[in-house]
Parts: structure tokens; sequence; C-alpha cells
């Protein structure tokens, strides 16, 4: 993959995140704030003031993600961006990460609306 492409996978894939994030504070699933700063997503949860960074890194291919239960890095593989230690997906981790910070219910993160 060349670097515009991936430079343009990493910011579609940000945006998705961030909608699903905005999608999922509008349902009043979460209380959770983004901001973004170039390839930088921030996610804040209000309750308890936790982040969720997730960035891309494009000399390494990667989307870097900062969370109170670690570093994560994802590789765009087959479609998905997986894991690169155990191969677990990025929407799934983002998915129980939220949960885990947002201290609710469960919550799923989709890169679909």
């Amino acid at each position: 993959m060349t670097e515009t492409e991936f430079l343009d996978l990493a910011e579609a894939t940000l945006d998705a995140i961030e909608s699903a994030i905005d999608r999922l504070t509008e349902q009043d699933r979460i209380d959770a704030e983004c901001s973004r700063s170039g390839n930088v997503l921030e996610i804040e949860f209000l309750h308890n003031g936790s982040k969720v960074i997730v960035n891309s890194q494009a000399p390494m291919q990667e989307l870097w993600v900062a969370a109170r239960s670690g570093g994560f890095h994802y590789r765009h593989v087959d479609g998905k961006w997986l894991n690169t230690r155990d191969s677990s997906e990025l929407f799934a981790a983002l998915s129980q990460i939220a949960t885990e910070q947002s201290g609710g219910s469960p919550v799923v993160v989709s890169e679909k609306p």
C-alpha cells in the first residue's frame, strides 16, 4: 500500500470511529466527546475523564490505540485493521474498550451506521 493509500484509509477509519462515538453519544449509550487534531482522535469519557487516543502512524502503516487497558497497534490486512500481537479487530477492540471506560452497558463501536 502506498503512503497516500494508507493516509486515505486511516483518515476514513478515524472518521468512522468518530461518527460511531458521536452516534452512541446521541443515543445516550455513552457520555463521550471526540476531538480531532490532524491524525489524532481523542475520545474522552465525561463521567470519569478517561481517554482513548487513536492515531495513525504513516511510517509504520499502523493505527495506534492508547487506552486505560494498554497500547495497541493495528495493521490493515485483508480489509480489516488487525492487532499486530493477537490479530483482534480494531472495531471489536474499541467496543470492548468503550464498554470498560464508559462504565455502562455493553457498547458496540461499528464502522457502519
